[in-house]
């Protein structure tokens, strides 16, 4: 494939963006096609992991997002009831992987990344279909791309276009698409002043609640529970209210704190049977477009960040890109399936006995668990950072 030169973004969301910069710093002229009208992401805050960090160090934005972050410190997995199943060490975290865990608001990310991209270089209100993946290294077949008002050559396609992506379809038309991985998940966030606690996911039958703090102040609540697809409740709200009403406190002092519009629920879908390859042509898939996974390692961004910048790393080799990316997110998407069997199990039994078994390995090997995260959090990019590093716990 020739040197890319000329780049089209098809989603304007984290891993899109990311790769907007990330070929822009190469000297790759880019241009991002949102179809929303604005880049307000949908979505309430992201974990960020070194891996992650490591990736945005590339671009030279991990500083400015960790001193923007709360770092994920003490805290840990509790029972419905209250009572503490394994306790976190973020220090432990920080020097087993490099680097600590950070929770920030999605539009912040999404702000500071469309910030690196020249004025213009964003277009919102925009959808975008691949009319064709173009051919390497035939001068005569660029990718294109059509807009409801124009048609677009590029050397480079980007598809960053989602869990439903139009673009991944089109390049893998016998595909069968995502499965719904049998959950349904809710998020917030608020302010909840005067409530103390500590940052904590506690997992029950069947359903899994998790509340951490933000560095403004404010709270992020998710929580995740087995359901049929497509359910939904004419108040939300009140809705997590029957589920988890009685959990341990904070949960019940959040769902008091919050309004019906202020929860967000999603069914989650993944991608079981892995595609052929993440690209075609001239054209690349990244992100949830790409390997969709449920969010029980909290791995979905993080991954769409990686791929952002591996991406780039290889936009003259989408080969190369393919044979970094695929394997890896396979396996961690299917560690992520596992991951939600164990977490939202339903039987009463198998509930108690996974419970006294991580009270049990926790205290009989604290950083044990750490283990699970093993080949994940400790990932590091294929290119030097573009910017050193300055924060402490940083890797």
């Amino acid at each position: 494939m020739a040197r890319v030169g000329r780049a089209i973004v098809i989603g304007g969301g984290i891993g899109g963006l990311t790769a907007a910069v990330a070929l822009f710093q190469r000297g790759v002229r880019v241009t991002v096609l949102e179809r929303a009208d604005s880049l307000e992401p949908v979505g309430a805050a992201i974990s960020l992991s070194p891996n992650a960090l490591r990736a945005l160090d590339v671009i030279g934005l991990g500083d400015d997002i960790r001193a923007l972050s709360a770092f994920q410190g003490e805290g840990g997995l509790r029972a419905p009831g209250g009572r503490w199943l394994h306790r976190t060490d973020a220090a432990a975290v920080a020097e087993r992987f490099g680097g600590p865990l950070v929770l920030l608001h999605r539009a912040t990310l999404v702000d500071r990344l469309a910030a690196r991209l020249p004025d213009g270089a964003v277009r919102t209100a925009a959808p975008a279909r691949l009319l064709d993946p173009g051919v390497p290294g035939d001068p005569d077949r660029p990718a294109r791309v059509g807009t409801p008002d124009a048609e677009l050559e590029a050397d480079l396609v980007v598809a960053a276009d989602g869990i439903h992506s139009a673009v991944r379809r089109a390049l893998f038309p016998s595909h069968p698409g995502t499965v719904y991985s049998g959950f349904t998940t809710w998020r917030l966030v608020l302010p909840l002043p005067g409530v103390e606690f500590a940052s904590h996911e506690t997992w029950g039958r069947g359903r899994i609640w998790g509340t951490h703090p933000l560095k403004d102040g404010s709270v992020y609540a998710y929580a995740a529970a087995v359901a049929p697809a497509g359910e939904r409740a004419p108040d939300e709200r009140a809705g997590l209210l029957r589920r988890y009403g009685d959990w341990h406190t904070p949960i019940p002092e959040v769902l008091a704190a919050a309004r019906p519009e202020d929860v967000l629920r999603h069914d989650v879908h993944h991608i079981a049977e892995p595609l052929p390859a993440f690209h075609l042509g001239r054209t690349a898939l990244v992100g949830d477009a790409a390997h969709a996974m449920p969010p029980t390692l909290g791995q979905g961004g993080n991954q769409a960040v990686e791929d952002a910048v591996t991406l780039a790393h290889h936009a003259d080799d989408l080969p190369a890109y393919t044979a970094a990316r695929l394997p890896r997110t396979t396996a961690i998407t299917r560690r992520a399936v596992r991951a939600a069997r164990l977490n939202l199990m339903t039987g009463r039994v198998g509930t108690a006995v996974r419970d006294n078994a991580l009270a049990a390995v926790s205290r009989a090997a604290p950083t044990l668990l750490l283990r699970g995260f093993a080949g994940i959090a400790d990932w590091h990019p294929p290119q030097q950072p573009y910017a050193s590093r300055t924060r402490a716990g940083k890797g």
